[in-house]
């Protein structure tokens, strides 16, 4: 016996394992599936057995198979075999539900390929599609419904789909379901079974909040099994996953985006979150070769793109929440959200469309520390997040200069008698050596004939980023308009970007243009106890819960604070600063406290609305 084959029998989870006929065993073999994932293995026989199941576990842990497959045999092969409906006009055995069109075409597309290696025949049902070649499949008959739970509802209304016959329901991501507003939907569809003690309910999420308890209370019989993958542990996303953020202003995107995708993609597909349609438009359309995905998009257009993203005729994706679910796509290597996501659900699937099926990947989140706050993302999930900076422009041409080497080396020797004597002229007259000759050549070749510096707060090119320190705690960016003050002028004060406060409380960190940095510089030592440097890498930042303690809940109190400069040359305080605004949960804004002065907080009105 082969070394490999004693591997495979010692495998606890190998599909020899489990009661999977040798057509489905040999169809999921050509998937290259030689052995089950836990949540897989952990529920089979307890689905094929007939229990009801409230099955929990991480995204991208394989939840789809750990329904499909004991479905398919009991159906096939077990015991739901004797009263399946066969022949012409069959009423549906199994009615999956799912939360999105494209979860629906993706479970269907699966059904498809594993059913009908078994002779079972499938339909997929969801809305924007014609009503009248569902319908025509429906009365023809099938095994295997898939849909969305509003169009399931339609055929309900129109008479045109029986749920007399079923034998499995499925809720996958009922979560979601949930989230996007489907409770009447799905309640009045669980509802429509006569005798619930004759269907199998099987409910998968990745949380559970209450109301899917409350489905599972409600619909599932009482002697329902749980498998929970998740538990009580804090970890929550994807422990494949590598998670990083990094400090990016909106303005500067669409410049550093290529740049992440470059450095850590390693040449694999890439999927970008943004908040809004119009932002995934607008991105793709930046973005070289990349493609839009949301819910304004037809539905004929997202099923070819997601088709071409599947395929590899583009490798970047650039969509919304309508593309967070359990879309399974092979080599997704990373994830970009363009900012922290309003819930923490939201990032752990967003970030779990990576490091799938037992891969490795990578989630960076872009943030602006004046506006976001991630550490409630990080609490929450249990992530420990990296912080990075942006891809320096040196960073990228080397990855550009290591490229065109490769390129070189592609060339056919037959070009070298043709070209060899430039050669040869140029190292002879040249002061440089023939390796700086070469490096010159391959900076060409990549189209690097300068190197730009990028800041490593706002990420924006011709930037860098600057530490203030005064020997004293910074308490709000008001102060540190003041100091820049007394040695700049106005047009320099105004010009920074991205002012925001250490989180240690000691200084502030601001952009200024490459070519204003010698005034910076030169000027701060005009005033005692103040130092201006060039960082090499960002400090900890203060968030905008932080912030808000220095005054106005946004607004830091204000950049009104004065500052008078003492006889011996220190800073002592001045009048205190306008208070900033404090964002109320009615959606008014009322005035916060006023910013410190030099030496002490000022007193601002509390209750101004505005």
């Amino acid at each position: 016996m082969r070394f490999d084959e004693i591997n495979k029998e010692e495998d606890p989870n190998a599909l020899t394992k489990f009661r999977i006929s040798k057509a489905l065993r040999e169809t999921l073999k050509e998937k290259g599936i030689e052995s089950l994932f836990p949540i897989q293995a952990m529920t089979f026989n307890t689905i094929l057995d007939g229990s009801d199941l409230v099955g929990r576990a991480r995204t991208g842990q394989g939840k789809t198979l750990a329904f499909m497959l004991p479905i398919l045999e009991s159906l096939t092969d077990g015991p739901a075999k004797a009263s399946r409906k066969t022949g012409y006009g069959r009423a549906p055995g199994v009615l999956v539900l799912l939360p999105t069109r494209e979860l629906a075409t993706q479970v269907f597309s699966d059904f498809e390929i594993y059913g009908g290696s078994l002779g079972l025949k499938c339909c997929c049902l969801y809305g924007g599609s014609p009503y009248q070649p569902q319908q025509i499949q429906l009365k023809r008959g099938v095994d295997i419904v898939v849909g969305t739970p509003g169009r399931i509802k339609d055929h309900i209304d129109r008479g045109t789909i029986d749920l007399s016959a079923l034998k499995f329901r499925v809720l996958d991501e009922a979560d979601e379901m949930l989230r996007m507003g489907f409770v009447e939907d799905v309640e009045l569809i669980l509802g429509k079974v006569e005798d619930a003690t004759r269907v199998q309910t099987l409910l998968f999420s990745a949380t559970l909040p209450e109301w899917v308890k409350h489905i599972a209370a409600k619909f599932l019989k009482r002697d329902k099994k749980t498998t929970d993958l998740v538990g009580n542990e804090k970890m929550k996303a994807s422990t494949s996953v590598r998670h990083i953020v990094l400090p990016c202003s909106t303005s500067a995107r669409s410049q550093i985006i290529p740049d992440i995708i470059r450095c850590y993609s390693s040449g694999g597909r890439t999927i970008i979150f943004t908040e809004t349609k119009d932002s995934a438009s607008t991105l793709a359309g930046l973005l070289p070769g990349a493609r839009a995905l949301h819910g304004d998009i037809q539905q004929a257009t997202r099923e070819v793109t997601l088709s071409g993203f599947r395929s590899g005729k583009f490798s970047t994706l650039v969509a919304t929440n309508v593309a967070a679910r359990g879309l399974d796509i092979d080599d997704v290597q990373l994830i970009i959200q363009c900012e922290p996501p309003r819930d923490v659900e939201a990032y752990i699937h967003r970030s779990g469309r990576t490091g799938r099926a037992g891969k490795t990947g990578i989630a960076v989140m872009l943030y602006d520390p004046r506006k976001s706050n991630f550490s409630k993302i990080e609490r929450e999930s249990g992530v420990k997040f990296e912080h990075m900076s942006a891809p320096q422009p040196e960073d990228i041409a080397k990855v550009a200069g290591a490229e065109a080497a490769e390129t070189i080396a592609q060339i056919s020797d037959r070009v070298i008698p043709v070209f060899k004597a430039a050669a040869e002229e140029l190292v002879k007259s040249s002061v440089l050596s023939p390796a700086e000759l070469l490096a010159k050549a391959l900076a060409k070749i990549a189209g690097y004939t300068e190197i730009k510096s990028r800041s490593l707060l706002t990420s924006m090119e011709s930037y860098v980023t600057i530490l203030l320190e005064c020997g004293r705690p910074i308490y709000t960016p008001s102060f540190v308009y003041g100091v820049l003050r007394r040695f700049l002028p106005e047009e320099k004060v105004e010009s920074i970007r991205g002012l925001s406060l250490t989180a240690d409380g000691k200084g502030a960190v601001f952009d200024v243009a490459t070519e204003d940095l010698d005034h910076f510089i030169s000027g701060q030592k005009n005033l005692s106890g103040v130092s201006l440097e060039v960082v090499k890498s960002l400090p900890r930042l203060q968030e905008r819960e932080q912030q808000a303690r220095g005054g106005g809940r946004f607004g830091g109190g204000g950049r009104g604070g004065g500052f008078l400069e003492r006889r011996d040359g220190r800073l002592s305080g001045g009048r205190g600063g306008r208070g900033g605004f404090s964002d109320r949960r009615n959606d008014r804004f009322s005035r916060g406290g006023g910013g410190g002065g030099g030496g002490g907080r000022g007193r601002g009105n509390n209750n101004r609305r505005w």
